[in-house]
C-alpha cells in the first residue's frame, strides 16, 4: 500500500484562549487511502483558525505507530484496506478523539459505539466540516474547564509534605468530595467517556471521578500499573490469569489491545 504522510506548514491565524489565558490550538492528524479526500481535508483544516494540521496518512498501520499524545482530533477513513478505520479506533492508546469520514451511511451506528466525535458523510462539504469541528472545539473547551476548575480545587486544599515522602496514592474529585486512593487498593480502571471508574479492592463500587485516563495514567508508578487499552488500566500485581487477548482480575475480563499484548507478557514473566 502506498504510504502518504505529510506535515503542514501553514500556522493559524486565530488562536483560541484557555480559562488561563495561554493559547489553545487542537492539533489533528488525516487518516484516509484516497489522495483526493486528504487534499480536501487538509484544504479544509487549513481553513479553520483553531485547526492546526500535524499530518495526514493513507497508511493507518503507519499513522498507528506515528500516533503521539498531542493530538486531539483524527479525522478517520472508515473503509480502508488492511485496517478499517472502526478497528483503528479500538487500538489507539491516547486520547484523541475521532471524526469518521465515509461514503457509507450504514456505518454510522458504529461510529458513534466507539464514541466517535462525529461522523462526516461523503462527499463531504466545508459547512458540514465546520459544523464537526466546531462541536469538537466545543467538547474540548469544556474539558479544558473542568481541568482548570479541579486544578484550582485542589490546589485550595493540598497539603504540603515532606520532599522525603514518597506518595503511595493520589486523590481524586467525586460527587464535590476530594477522595484518597491508595495504589495499593486499585484493581484496574476504565475510562467512560470524560469520566474514569476505580475499581478498588476494599469497595463493591467504583470510584467515578471526571477527568482523563492520561491524567489518571500519569499520576500511577508505571512499574506497577499499565495501560492495556484505550479504556482500561490496570493493577499488574491483580491479575488473576490472562486468557489470550483478555486479562481476568476477579470476575472482570479486561480487553488488551494487541500493540500493548507484548509487553504485557514481558512484564509479568
Amino acid at each position: 500500500m502506498i504510504m502518504l504522510m505529510r506535515k503542514s506548514t501553514m500556522k493559524p491565524y486565530y488562536e483560541l484562549k484557555n480559562n488561563d489565558g495561554s493559547l489553545m490550538i487542537l492539533k489533528c492528524v488525516i487518516i484516509d487511502d484516497e489522495p483526493l479526500a486528504l487534499r480536501l481535508l487538509e484544504g479544509f483544516v487549513d481553513r479553520v483558525p483553531f485547526l492546526h494540521h500535524i499530518a495526514s496518512y493513507m497508511d493507518p498501520l503507519t499513522a498507528l505507530d506515528q500516533l503521539t499524545d498531542d493530538v486531539q482530533i483524527i479525522f478517520l477513513d472508515i473503509q480502508m484496506p488492511g485496517l478499517t478505520g472502526l478497528e483503528f479506533s479500538k487500538l489507539i492508546t491516547t486520547e484523541a478523539r475521532i471524526i469518521f469520514t465515509t461514503a457509507y451511511r450504514e456505518y454510522a451506528f458504529e461510529s458513534y459505539e466507539v464514541q466517535a466525535l462525529d461522523y462526516l458523510l461523503k462527499p463531504i462539504t466545508y459547512t458540514t466540516f465546520l459544523k464537526a469541528v466546531t462541536r469538537a472545539k466545543t467538547y474540548f473547551d469544556k474539558i479544558n474547564k473542568t481541568i482548570n476548575q479541579l486544578q484550582k480545587d485542589e490546589r485550595v486544599i493540598e497539603l504540603p509534605k515532606p520532599e522525603t515522602q514518597c506518595n503511595a496514592y493520589f486523590f481524586v474529585k467525586s460527587d464535590y468530595k476530594l477522595i484518597r486512593v491508595d495504589f495499593e487498593d486499585i484493581l484496574y480502571i476504565s475510562g467512560l467517556k470524560d469520566y474514569v471508574r476505580i475499581y478498588i479492592k476494599s469497595s463493591s463500587r467504583p470510584i467515578i471521578a471526571l477527568t482523563t485516563m492520561k491524567n489518571i495514567n500519569d499520576k500511577l508508578p508505571k512499574e506497577n500499573f499499565m495501560r492495556v487499552h484505550r479504556s482500561y488500566i490496570i493493577a499488574i500485581n491483580k491479575i488473576d490469569n490472562i486468557e489470550r487477548n483478555r486479562i481476568r482480575i476477579g470476575s472482570e475480563l479486561i480487553p488488551i489491545a494487541e500493540i500493548n499484548l507484548k509487553e504485557l507478557l514481558e512484564r509479568v514473566k
